[in-house]
C-alpha cells in the first residue's frame, strides 16, 4: 500500500468512527469542520446509507454540494437524498461542476433534475452544456463578481459583500460597461486597499487577458498557462462577459491537452478511459493500427525484395532489428523535442529551418559515433566469433554502421519534419506518433541497409557466390 492509499484509508477509519459514535449532531458538525470536502467525499463509499443520510442531514445541502463536486459517480447518493434535494444541491455547485455531474446521469433522471432547479440555475447549466468539449465556454464558470464602471469604491464594496453570499470567486472583480460589455479586472487587495474618494478607473487593469467562448482549448491553452491570474473572464464575440476560467480550471484543461497528446503518441486518437466500454476503446486505437499495419506490410515487402542478400549472406538478418530500433528511437526523441518547439506559436520560419538544421546535426553526430562503435564491435564479433575472414567481417560491419548512421540522419529529419508538415496544415503535430515515426523510420532504415549491403557485399565483394 502506498502513502496515498494509506492515508485514504486511515481518513475513512477516523470518518467511520466518528459517525457511528455517540456525539451529538452539533459536535459531530464541528470535527466534520476539520476534514476537507475531498476526505469526506472518498469515505462515503464506506459508509452505510443510514450513515450517509445522517452525514447529508447535519452537513446540509450547500457542504453536501462541496462534497458532492469531488464524487464521480453521485446517481447512488442522489437517489438516497431524493430528487428535489439533489436539484437544491446542485444549484449550490459551480456551474461547471453541475455540468459534469449531469452529464454521468441517465437522460431521463438528468432532465428531471433540471425541472427541479431554479430557472437561473438552469440557465447557467444549459449555457455550459451548449458547448463542444473543446471549447472554452464548456469550461467555465459564471461563479465571479462583476461591478459597472464609474462604480464609486464605497459602491464596489457593497455590491462584492451582496454577490459574495452566491459567488465566492472574489479575488478578482471583473468591471463592465454600462452595455455589458467587458471593461476590465480589479484586484481585490486593490480594492480593500482603496479609499473611499479614489476612482475606480486607477486600480482597474483595462488589458487584461482573456478567451472566447468558442476558442478552441488545445490551440490558445498555452496563451493562458503562462497567466498567474486566480481566474480568466470567458468573452463572446460582442464581448460580453459570460462566465471565468479558474486557476483550477486551466491546469486541468493543461492536464486534458497533455493526456490527449500523450494518446496521441501512443498512436491512438483520444486518451483511454478506465470506464469507457470495449466498442469505444477499439474505436479509438484501430484507426492508427490499421494505418500502421498497411505501413508494416510495405516494410515487409521491402525486406521481401532482398531475399537474395538474405539468401547468400544470412548473417545480416541478425542485425536487421539493431538498425531498425535505432532508427526509431531516434525518429522517436526528435518527434518529442520537436512538438515541444511547435508549442511556441510565435517561432519564425528562420527558427524553425534553424531547428531543422539542428536535428540534423544531432542526427549525424549521434551517427557518426554510433555508426562508428557499431562498425568496430560487429566487425569483431564477426570475425572472432563468427568465423567470417576480416575482410567480409568488416566489409558486413560496416554495412551496419554506415546503415545506422544514415538511418539516424534522416530518422531525426523525417522526426523533425513531419509534425511540422502536420503543424502547417493546421493539423495538430501530435498525431504524428511515436508508432507513425518508428514504423516510417523503418521502411527507410530496411531500405538503406539491405540496399548497401546488396551494393558493398553481393556486387563489390562477391560474398557467398
Amino acid at each position: 500500500m502506498d502513502e496515498k492509499e494509506e492515508y485514504e484509508v486511515n481518513i475513512q477509519n477516523e470518518l467511520l468512527e466518528l459517525v457511528r459514535s455517540d456525539m451529538t449532531d452539533e459536535e459531530l458538525l464541528e470535527h466534520l469542520s476539520d476534514y476537507h470536502d475531498n476526505d469526506i467525499a472518498s469515505a462515503l463509499e464506506v459508509l452505510t446509507e443510514d450513515e450517509r443520510k445522517k452525514l447529508y442531514r447535519i452537513l446540509g445541502v450547500e457542504r453536501v454540494s462541496d462534497i458532492f463536486s469531488y464524487v464521480e459517480d453521485v446517481e447512488k447518493y442522489f437517489q438516497e437524498i431524493g430528487l428535489e434535494k439533489s436539484a437544491d444541491v446542485l444549484e449550490e455547485m459551480d456551474a461547471d461542476d453541475a455540468v459534469d455531474i449531469l452529464e454521468n446521469l441517465p437522460e431521463d433522471y438528468r432532465d428531471a433534475l433540471i425541472e427541479e432547479m431554479d430557472d437561473e440555475a438552469a440557465a447557467d447549466i444549459q449555457l455550459i452544456s451548449s458547448y463542444d468539449d473543446d471549447q472554452f465556454g464548456s469550461l467555465m464558470t459564471t461563479n465571479y463578481i462583476v461591478i459597472r464602471r464609474g462604480s464609486s469604491v464605497k459602491e464596489a464594496m457593497r455590491e462584492l459583500i451582496r454577490q459574495s453570499d452566491e459567488n465566492d470567486n472574489i479575488s478578482t472583480i471583473y468591471v463592465e460597461n454600462p452595455d455589458g460589455t467587458f471593461y476590465g479586472a480589479i484586484d481585490l487587495k486593490d480594492l480593500i486597499r482603496a479609499r473611499e474618494a479614489a476612482d475606480l478607473e486607477d486600480i482597474t487593469t483595462t488589458s487584461y487577458p482573456y478567451v472566447r467562448d468558442t476558442d478552441d482549448i488545445g490551440d490558445n491553452i498555452d496563451r493562458i498557462r503562462d497567466y498567474a491570474e486566480d481566474s480568466i473572464p470567458v468573452l463572446d464575440e460582442n464581448d460580453k462577459l459570460l462566465g471565468v476560467l479558474t486557476a483550477f480550471d486551466v491546469v486541468e484543461a493543461v492536464d486534458d491537452e497533455i493526456s490527449e497528446d500523450y494518446a496521441k503518441l501512443a498512436g491512438m486518437t483520444a486518451e483511454s478511459d478506465m470506464n469507457e466500454t470495449l466498442w469505444q476503446s477499439i474505436k479509438k486505437r484501430i484507426p492508427w493500427l490499421i494505418t500502421l499495419l498497411l505501413l508494416g506490410l510495405l516494410v515487409s515487402t521491402v525486406i521481401g525484395m532482398f531475399t537474395k542478400v538474405v539468401e547468400k549472406v544470412a548473417l545480416i538478418v541478425a542485425f536487421q532489428s539493431l538498425i531498425l530500433d535505432m532508427a526509431g528511437n531516434g525518429g522517436t526523441q526528435s518527434l518529442a523535442v520537436t512538438i515541444r518547439v511547435l508549442m511556441d506559436e510565435s517561432l519564425t520560419s528562420k527558427e524553425k529551418m534553424a531547428h531543422v538544421l539542428k536535428e540534423g546535426r544531432v542526427g549525424l553526430m549521434n551517427g557518426l559515433i554510433l555508426g562508428g562503435s557499431s562498425f568496430l564491435l560487429v566487425g569483431l564479433y564477426v570475425w572472432i566469433l563468427k568465423g567470417y575472414a576480416p575482410v567480409t567481417a568488416f566489409t558486413i560491419s560496416a554495412c551496419v554502421g554506415t546503415a545506422l548512421c544514415v538511418a539516424l540522419i534522416i530518422a531525426s529529419l523525417v522526426g523533425t519534419l513531419i509534425p511540422m508538415f502536420f503543424n502547417k496544415i493546421h493539423v495538430d503535430p501530435a498525431v504524428a506518433s511515436g508508432p507513425l515515426i518508428t514504423t516510417t523510420n523503418d521502411l527507410i532504415a530496411a531500405i538503406t541497409y539491405y540496399g548497401l549491403a546488396w551494393v558493398l557485399l553481393i556486387n563489390t565483394l562477391h560474398v557467398g557466390a
